[in-house]
């Protein structure tokens, strides 16, 4: 990294969102190197990022809770073990090239902070960070310290998303001026990922043998222990998650965001069936309203999230007698586009048979293609071959700055006016603390950049 200039790095993270580009001198290694990968959250989707890059050196793994580190620590031995990524930073920075995160929501920030402040490459999972501001630093942190910076979204490898931005700007959809999208209904049953306390707040459980659950809660305020937070019902938890709009956003909505190049809103609307009293919990329904301006030539869009209700009423026009469970819809002028809750799968809306003779002499393919649902391997190709994957900070943190405005306005239902530039809801200033939350002693990161 020592080879890259501040100038030329700004240049190519700006143009990053386009596909893998490629940045002269970035880094002296050849593609043949092993990289040297540090693991913070081994378990759950740590073990499925980790896992992807086999021919790469484990070389240190940290995970707060034994339980479901197990495995992993079993699968890779010689890889030396912590419980505090603090701690294995002190000891092994010297040794570790690059950074895996994959813990609970509430902490991904303080630990892709640590790694990057000691210059390492950092692959972090959706959705990324908690709150705004934590997304904003990311971003300025990643070409501060010159990094190679990926969040896990793996639909945004996908031909799936490629073709949706490029039907959009071969002209086939012509002008889309609304989105639609939709998840089902939230599965609270027991041991789900959305499981509901009987009492707001839970009450207190002992904590598991191998749980460090001070280091689990990491940066937020301390609460008595609960079983619905750990290992695997945290997200409905807004101190910990940021509900199901947060964690499928990044899937849902990339296609539209990317293509439409939608950018951040400047008003959110939110209608919330029975909200939690605290707004401490997700809701089981809502109706989350984004609008966007005009930018350049593209007219204003209206994107609407269904989740929990019952699926959008079917159109006449889009020729379907049913919608999948979950999906997303870019209206144009001339065809409309379908895709299921990830990007994967893209679709016209027409006939069967137009469809065919469509796909016999499509658009040209204009975006690389880079392997399907691998945002591990994009990440370390991009490392090792001097190029910026496709979802990096500059990019996924903006997806998901248009997901945190909307998880705001679903949390405390109404109307949001959001001033980008400044980090503000203009009208509801109480959610200030919400953009940039407070942090426990012993965790705070990146004010040194602002």
């Amino acid at each position: 990294m020592k080879n890259l200039s501040r100038r030329s790095f700004m240049k190519a993270a700006s143009a990053a969102a386009a596909g893998a580009i490629f940045i002269p001198n970035m880094i002296s290694c050849s593609p043949s190197d092993r990289l040297n990968i540090a693991v913070i959250g081994v378990g759950g989707r740590g073990a499925a990022s980790w896992t992807q890059v086999p021919a790469e050196s484990i070389v240190a793994m940290c995970d707060v809770d034994d339980r479901m580190a197990a495995k992993g620590f079993e699968a890779r031995p010689n890889a030396k073990k912590y419980k505090d990524f603090r701690v294995m930073f002190d000891e092994m920075a010297n040794d570790i090239d690059a950074v895996i995160i994959a813990t609970p929501d509430h902490t991904h920030f303080p630990a892709a902070m640590a790694a990057m402040e000691l210059g390492k490459h950092v692959f972090v999972e959706k959705p990324l960070a908690h709150n705004i501001w934590q997304l904003r630093t990311l971003t300025k942190a990643a070409k501060h310290y010159g990094v190679v910076s990926q969040m896990g979204n793996q639909g945004h490898t996908t031909n799936g998303i490629r073709l949706t931005k490029e039907w959009y700007e071969a002209g086939v959809l012509g002008e889309v001026k609304e989105v639609i999208a939709w998840q089902g209904k939230i599965n609270f049953e027991k041991d789900g990922y959305f499981s509901k306390p009987t009492t707001f707040p839970p009450q207190a459980h002992k904590i598991p043998e191998g749980l460090d659950w001070d280091l689990w809660q990491g940066p937020v305020p301390e609460r008595p222990f609960n079983k619905l937070y750990a290992p695997r019902t945290w997200r409905g938890f807004y101190d910990y998650g940021n509900g199901k709009l947060g964690d499928w956003c990044c899937h849902t909505l990339d296609a539209p965001f990317w293509a439409l190049d939608l950018g951040l809103p400047h008003t959110v609307d939110a209608i919330v069936t029975n909200p939690v009293p605290d707004h401490s919990f997700v809701a089981e329904e809502s109706l989350v309203t984004w609008q966007f301006a005009a930018r350049g030539n593209k007219a204003p869009v209206t994107l609407k999230w269904y989740e929990g209700f019952e699926k959008p009423a079917i159109r006449p026009e889009w020729g379907v007698d049913e919608l999948p469970g979950s999906g997303m819809i870019m209206i144009g002028d001339k065809k409309t586009l379908i895709t299921g809750g990830r990007p994967n799968d893209a679709r016209l809306l027409v006939p069967e048979e137009e469809m065919k003779e469509f796909l016999k002499n499509p658009p040209a393919q204009t975006i690389p293609r880079v392997g399907e649902e691998k945002p591990v391997q994009e990440w370390v190709d991009a490392i090792k071959n001097g190029t910026l994957p496709g979802s990096n900070f500059d990019y996924s943190a903006s997806l998901m700055e248009m997901a945190q405005v909307g998880v705001l306005a679903q949390r405390f239902g109404g109307r949001l006016e959001y001033d980008a530039e400044n980090m503000k809801v203009t009208n509801r200033p109480e959610l200030d603390d919400y953009i940039k939350e407070p942090v426990r002693k012993g965790w705070s990161y990146g004010e040194n950049l602002w």
